[in-house]
């Protein structure tokens, strides 16, 4: 468990490293907040909007990676039903759905992995979705026994 979580670390100072503008997460908060377009052609749900501060991208178009938290309003299953929807009609491919309480997509496109997760609002909460978007050829190791 040490070496996958070494690897992903690894990984994550990689990207880091390389990525051509400054991660959401370290943004001042005198500093304008990045537009929709750092997401490239990804697509969010109607009114939904990016909670900057549980946000961490890395790069930008296209080839982003890293999590997005989004605020959906009280309507979590018009998200779920979108990125049901919408996403295959853009070439992800759904390998996984879970309904429940908190729901769970996983998309899979080309050299890029997608988990969905969705969580209902409480009585008087908005509900949020959670994006994380990381590349699928990531060497990871199995766990060793100790």
């Amino acid at each position: 468990m040490r070496e996958l979580h070494w690897a992903v670390l690894s990984l994550g100072l990689l990207l880091c490293a390389c990525a051509s503008k400054p991660l959401e997460g370290e943004l001042k908060s005198d500093m304008p907040r990045p537009s929709m377009e750092i997401l490239g052609q990804t697509q969010l749900p109607a009114g939904a909007k990016i909670d900057h501060e549980k946000s961490l991208i890395m790069g930008s178009g296209d080839q982003w990676v890293g999590r997005v938290s989004l605020d959906v309003g009280r309507d979590v299953s018009a998200a779920y039903k979108f990125f049901l929807e919408t996403y295959p009609q853009q070439g992800w491919t759904l390998v996984s759905a879970v309904r429940g309480q908190t729901s769970l997509l996983v998309f899979t496109k080309q050299e890029r992995n997608a988990t969905v997760e969705f969580q209902e609002g409480s009585l008087f909460g908005s509900g949020s979705v959670t994006m994380t978007v990381s590349p699928r050829n990531a060497t990871v190791s199995a766990p060793r026994r100790p």
